[in-house]
């Protein structure tokens, strides 16, 4: 066996092997426009039969470019921040880039710079941070790093670039959809208090009420869990002819809680009490009614995410750059038209 046989292939043998120059071997690595078809696809037969893989330490040391991206994310364990990284991830690979992820339990300013510090060691291009709870958008903020920083889930108000889902509109879309099913009243299990989300769920809510002219009731708090959403379920059954007739819940899981403790109060939904949730989990649609809910796109996040931070590392964008993606509205069996039974309770 030769040397040539031991070491893995170079650049400059895949160009011997196609015929060409070592600069016509980086342009179809690079995907470089001005190279002829017939001598790109000469190239990447020669890739092939040689199982050239790129030396992206070598790239990197030569163009100060590691094709490498940082993600920092926490509570990775809920539908919402699992999806988006997954996103991330898949949107990432597409462009060409590897993705190397920081899991935080808390994203306070320590966590969050101690993070920044190691990614930067690692030669990263820029970063994504998943900062869905108030406290990490302060922190963000505070941060000084030497790549961009692109966050999501921040909400509209952060002045830093950021992707997130219209979570206001979300809230109006299942808000809305009750009201026009003829609920007077919407009552709403909200999401914990820290979260951006929740809060501009719950601001949602409350603004498309007083928009009809009703006054929100007092919302319930929950903290993402099925478990958290039973125990609302069961105090929100009590009011059931007394007024209640149509739940919003501020995600899906929550209101898988709900419609059990509902459906164990002998509470029927949607007949008795429509039920619309949030985030629209695989599951969602083999609830127990279907569970009507407001869709969020993370294939979208992940994409956007992912072309606004490479706008920045080009200089193409803003560094007040923010991009908002709209919900959707998913109805199911858990809503309908309502109609009010016979002697009940006004709203």
């Amino acid at each position: 066996m030769t040397h040539s046989q031991l070491r893995p292939p170079t650049m400059a043998d895949v160009a011997r092997q196609a015929g060409v120059s070592h600069q016509t071997v980086s342009r179809v690595l690079g995907d470089h426009p001005n190279v002829r078809d017939e001598t790109r696809a000469k190239v990447l037969r020669a890739i092939e039969e040689m199982g050239y893989r790129r030396n992206f330490s070598a790239r990197a040391l030569a163009t100060r470019r590691t094709q490498t991206l940082g993600v920092v994310a926490s509570n990775t364990t809920l539908y919402g921040p699992a999806s988006t990284l997954f996103a991330l991830e898949e949107a990432a690979r597409a462009e060409g880039y590897l993705v190397s992820t920081v899991s935080l339990r808390e994203l306070t300013v320590e966590a969050l710079s101690e993070a920044l510090d190691r990614l930067s060691e690692g030669g990263v291009e820029g970063v994504i941070a998943l900062a869905p709870q108030r406290s990490a958008v302060a922190a963000l903020s505070e941060l000084r790093h030497p790549f961009p920083v692109v966050a999501v889930g921040t909400g509209s108000g952060a002045e830093i670039p950021s992707v997130n889902v219209d979570q206001h509109l979300g809230a109006r879309l299942a808000t809305g959809h009750l009201l026009a099913a003829g609920h007077r009243k919407v009552w709403h299990l909200a999401g914990p208090e820290y979260w951006q989300e929740a809060a501009d769920r719950t601001a949602g809510w409350r603004a498309t009420l007083e928009e009809a002219g009703v006054e929100p009731p007092q919302p319930l708090r929950g903290d993402w869990s099925p478990l958290s959403g039973y125990r609302a379920g069961q105090e929100l059954a009590g009011w059931v002819g007394r007024g209640l007739t149509a739940v919003f819940v501020a995600n899906d899981q929550m209101a898988l809680g709900v419609l059990r403790a509902l459906r164990e109060a002998g509470v029927r939904t949607p007949q008795d009490v429509a039920v619309v949730g949030f985030d629209d989990i695989p599951e969602s649609e083999f609830f127990a009614p279907p569970l009507t809910t407001v869709r969020q796109d993370f294939a979208t996040v992940g994409q956007r995410s992912i072309a606004l931070l490479l706008d920045l590392i080009e200089g193409r964008a803003s560094t007040v750059s923010r991009v908002a993606i709209e919900p959707q509205l998913v109805v199911r069996a858990s809503t309908f038209p309502y109609v009010p039974l016979a002697g009940a309770a006004p709203g």
